[in-house]
């Protein structure tokens, strides 16, 4: 289950709306005599191809062929009893004749919702689920979110000084943090099925939000790139914009925006996002990422600016957080992470949970889970 867990990994931020999935096929030595210390041996592999087909279990059994009767079937979730683009993974592996199944979890989603095991155990193969559950509900937690609230994970990246500065007070920030920093950022980005800023982090860094990993020019797709802008103030000249026919661009903006500037923007490949603003004027971001799961993001990495940042921990939307720090401080003049978030008392304050420390070069990464309640 482990091999598995780590095969469903490799379908991060490649898969949505699909959740990213990995299956290994273990046969029994026909002599029942454990050979190099183990009972058998693999026969197949397979994980979620990108774009979410063919699936986990198909191509796992696909590269096991004749070797699959008899086998076991290690899947990081239930497989899917339902047609879609593609028939049944369980009808796959009853047709296939394997003896026994091992899920680490079951499917939030309607359509399967235990269906999938059902239909296994009633074709008389022996099911196990439980296994490996808590490493496999977080490798899909946003695939879970999706389903069970409609809107994608949100993962708020940081990237500040040990003072949670993230600029000089004149709004220089290269670099805060370090090169090996910078390239775990793009690990991060990589997990991720989209990467979202402000305006304001637009305008004033006028990014490229590309993922410049080893492999992403050979087939792997681009996370989509999403400004919030609620006033339609991205340029038609602005990056993002000059290169949203190369890569998935989206600007969500409030409903009832400036059709001109709306145009310019979609004839460069742009896609607009409206959603309702608040009375305040600003876009509402429940509704936003309500938006965004209805379009199949499962995760979404928040890169900036603290205006976005604070607006999302207010609606109590950040789901987990990862804080580069480097050992540096600026002092008060520097300019925040987060923007204000209008507190009353400490007991207001969003909380997190620690889940892991990780050295990045110099520079410090820690990353937190949201505590519930």
């Amino acid at each position: 289950m482990r091999s598995a867990l780590a095969l469903a990994r490799r379908g991060l931020g490649n898969v949505w709306p699909n959740p990213a999935v990995g299956c290994v096929l273990v046969r029994e030595n026909e002599s029942g005599e454990e050979t190099g210390g183990r009972a058998g041996r693999v026969v197949g592999r397979g994980w979620t191809q990108p774009g979410g087909r063919p699936h986990a279990e198909t191509e796992a059994l696909a590269r096991a062929g004749a070797l699959a009767r008899g086998a076991t079937a290690y899947v990081t979730l239930e497989p899917c009893a339902h047609h879609g683009a593609t028939p049944p993974c369980a009808d796959a592996l009853i047709a296939a004749g394997v003896a026994r199944v091992v899920a680490a979890i079951e499917d939030p989603d309607p359509r399967v919702a235990g269906l999938g095991l059902a239909r296994l155990a009633a074709a008389g193969i022996e099911v196990l689920r439980g296994v490996g559950a808590v490493e496999a509900a977080e490798i899909n937690a946003g695939f879970f979110l999706r389903v069970r609230a409609g809107r994608p994970l949100i993962t708020l990246k940081l990237a500040s000084t040990l003072d949670g500065r993230i600029a000089a007070p004149d709004g220089e920030s290269r670099w805060i943090t370090g090169e090996d920093a910078r390239a775990r950022a793009h690990v991060l980005r990589a997990e991720h099925d989209a990467i979202m800023i402000g305006s304001g982090t637009a305008l004033a860094d006028d990014p490229e939000l590309t993922c410049r990993l080893p492999g992403f020019a050979g087939g792997r797709r681009q996370p989509v790139r999403i400004v919030m802008d609620g006033r339609l103030r991205l340029p038609p000249e602005a990056r993002l914009a000059r290169t949203a026919s190369e890569v998935p661009t989206w600007v969500v903006t409030a409903a009832g925006a400036d059709t001109t500037k709306k145009k310019a923007l979609a004839a460069l490949g742009v896609e607009i996002v409206e959603v309702p603003a608040g009375p305040d004027g600003r876009i509402e971001a429940k509704a936003a990422l309500a938006e965004l799961g209805q379009k199949g993001l499962t995760r979404v990495l928040v890169e900036g600016g603290g205006t976005l940042a604070a607006a999302l921990l207010k609606a109590d939307l950040v789901d987990r957080m990862a804080w580069f720090h480097a050992p540096s401080v600026l002092g008060g003049e520097g300019r925040p992470a987060v923007g204000a978030l209008a507190l009353a008392a400490l007991a207001e304050m969003p909380r997190f949970a620690p889940v892991a420390r990780t050295a990045a070069g110099v520079d410090g990464l820690v990353t937190f889970r949201r505590i519930d309640g």
